[in-house]
């Protein structure tokens, strides 16, 4: 199941600096929804959208304009490998409105490969926390802690680490190897750690 976007039309276009980016930004929605496979321009627009809307609003730009184009797996994968960080940033918040299943989990464990933690940021998002593996998902939470990413940053942290034994191992382990290495510990890893000791709910069904 998709999930709606952190973000509408309306909220973006008032958050816009000037009006010669709003009137972009509703030609580059336009142009977006008469995508078709013979025609890709909106794709020149989604790479411009820093230049022409400001690179506060450029992430919300180009998921919006994903989600207009009705981006499929395939386009998500090329925009990705091809874009630059921002346009990757863009294509993994997009993921959970466009992509059903696990067909894009490759683009999350590239992320999480990065040392860049705006896309790591990115990366454990919504679809992260459906499709990951339990396995993986551990080791986003540990990458998050050992880059200094946010914890706020993960989607559904409370009802995947709850009851989590080896989430709890691992997180005691990195903590024990901070303090012996005579570095601080994470303010988050305490807060993670007290979350594994809660107990499993099924407020909202994974699929995994």
């Amino acid at each position: 199941m998709t999930r709606p976007l952190p973000w509408t039309r309306d909220t973006v276009t008032a958050a816009l600096p000037t009006d010669g980016a709003r009137s972009w930004f509703a030609e580059a929605l336009a142009d977006a929804a008469q995508v078709s496979p013979t025609v890709t321009s909106w794709e020149l627009r989604f790479a411009a959208a820093g230049r022409h809307c400001g690179n506060d609003q450029a992430d919300a730009v180009r998921t919006l304009l994903l989600v207009e184009a009705r981006a499929g797996a395939k386009t998500l994968s090329r925009l990705y490998r091809h874009g630059s960080a921002a346009e990757r940033r863009a294509v993994l918040r997009a993921l959970p409105a466009l992509v059903e299943g696990p067909h894009a989990v490759h683009l999350v464990e590239d992320a999480l490969r990065s040392n860049d933690t705006r896309l790591i940021a990115a990366a454990v998002g919504p679809y992260a926390a459906t499709h990951l593996d339990p396995h993986a998902w551990r080791h986003a939470v540990l990458k998050c802690l050992f880059t200094g990413v946010s914890l706020d940053a993960v989607a559904n942290l409370a009802q995947r680490a709850a009851g989590d034994g080896e989430l709890a191992r691992m997180l005691t382990d990195y903590a024990a190897e901070r303090t012996a290495a005579g570095r601080d510990v994470p303010d988050d890893l305490g807060r993670v750690l007290t979350l594994t000791d809660e107990e499993p709910t099924d407020e909202e069904p994974k699929e995994l």
